[in-house]
């Protein structure tokens, strides 16, 4: 397998932007049907550049204008914005004032470094496959909840490339949400509150909330495997004194003197469970505290904010930012995501064994370019992604617009 060098994207991203990146159900998706006017044309679009150079406010007439920058910039990174009042590009011409960000996906932004209080196997932007659990069980506590308790229809996951995942919500009525909509919604999903000095985070109040007690069922599938015998949070003094910090007087000094006797962090896990069985309550908020998702609000709350765009290259690891399946979530290797070295070396074999016939199909804009994903490892994530948009179309079919609005009482 190819590996990655930071110092070959030059080289590579000509490559992929003109033959790999899948710009026709990308520019399909954006365009959202043209619901509205001049819909794709106001969305903004940022690129950053070699050297770090950010450019933002790039704004396109169609998918295949997009299509044409991208292949003459080759972006390091791209990053996805709002729909705006009026075109981005020309936002240094609009009076003061006039040029608002309108309506834009709910986004969530989950990142591992902000649960390095909690981990025990990897620090900063380092992952495992421990630890990578985390990110699983925070797909499947937010997305029951959107669909459960907000009931929203599409969700696009999307792996960050390194070491996070990130959530696009294309609902057409969510889309419209305010400000206001989209803080009350982040607020609903956060139960981890406070910084670094803020020992105990969760802090559960009788009787525990619907959305939290079905979230600390999907913990529980979990818990023991991930925490107690990947993690070991209780296996040694240094450990388990963070966890009994959790636990109130009288209880604690009681745990603190009987766990010495204890072999491993399972069994120490069922004595603290038997010495707080009459409050389940100090369980769910150990659980919690260790595993329930950490939202970037800041992301999510404004609509103005811009997300890194799905099949962008992460330029640290080479990876390509991909859709998740949620049916096959369980089974997403962040470590198996093809980079963009090795999409390269694929094409590099298929041109070789194919004689070079791929250089005889015409212009790059031709709709017979930009298909060669499918005969490299990206193929099965741009599958996930084309079903997705496939749904978004049925439903939009299927729906008057009466029928789409989700209403939410928060």
């Amino acid at each position: 397998m190819a590996e990655f060098d930071s110092g070959s994207l030059p080289d590579l991203l000509p490559i992929y932007y003109r033959r790999i990146f899948p710009f026709g159900p990308y520019g399909r998706w954006l365009r959202y049907g043209d619901v509205s006017k001049n819909y794709f044309q106001r969305r903004e679009f940022s690129f950053t550049l070699h050297d770090d150079i950010y450019v933002r406010y790039q704004s396109f007439n169609t998918p295949q204008e997009l299509e044409k920058e991208i292949q003459k910039t080759c972006p390091y990174k791209i990053d996805i914005g709002a729909v705006y009042s009026h075109r981005p590009i020309q936002h240094n011409t609009v009076h003061m004032g006039a040029f608002q960000a309108q309506e834009k996906e709910l986004v969530f932004d989950i990142d591992m470094t902000d649960y390095d209080d909690v981990r025990q196997c990897c620090r900063s932007a380092e992952i495992c496959s421990k630890c990578w659990t985390l990110m699983t069980l925070a797909i499947r506590i937010i997305d029951r909840a959107l669909v459960e308790d907000f009931g929203i229809k599409h969700r696009l996951w999307v792996y960050s490339g390194r070491r996070g995942v990130h959530c696009w919500v294309c609902d057409d009525s969510v889309r419209k949400w305010s400000t206001t909509l989209r803080s009350a919604a982040v607020e609903y999903l956060t139960l981890v509150k406070g910084g670094e000095e803020t020992i105990k985070k969760v802090n559960l109040s009788e009787p525990i909330h619907p959305f939290i007690r079905k979230s600390l069922n999907v913990v529980k599938e979990y818990f023991e495997e991930y925490a107690l015998v990947g993690q070991d949070i209780l296996g040694n003094k240094e450990s388990y004194d963070k966890v009994l910090a959790l636990v109130p007087e009288p209880t604690r000094e009681i745990l603190q003197k009987e766990f010495c006797k204890k072999r491993s962090s399972v069994q120490r896990w069922e004595l603290l469970k038997n010495k707080t069985e009459k409050s389940n309550k100090v369980q769910g908020e150990i659980m919690l505290q260790y595993c329930f998702p950490r939202l970037d609000i800041n992301v999510s709350k404004g609509i103005n904010h811009l997300l890194k765009s799905p099949f962008s290259v992460h330029p640290k690891t080479g990876r390509i930012s991909v859709p998740i399946d949620l049916q096959k979530l369980d089974n997403f290797d962040p470590f198996a995501v093809p980079t963009i070295s090795q999409l390269c070396h694929e094409l590099d074999k298929i041109g070789n064994n194919q004689g070079g016939e791929e250089q005889n199909e015409g212009e790059l804009e031709s709709p017979h370019r930009n298909r060669d994903y499918k005969k490299t490892s990206l193929a099965p994530y741009v599958k996930v992604f084309e079903r997705f948009l496939e749904e978004m179309d049925r439903s939009q079919k299927e729906e008057s617009p009466k029928d789409s609005d989700v209403q939410m009482d928060f």
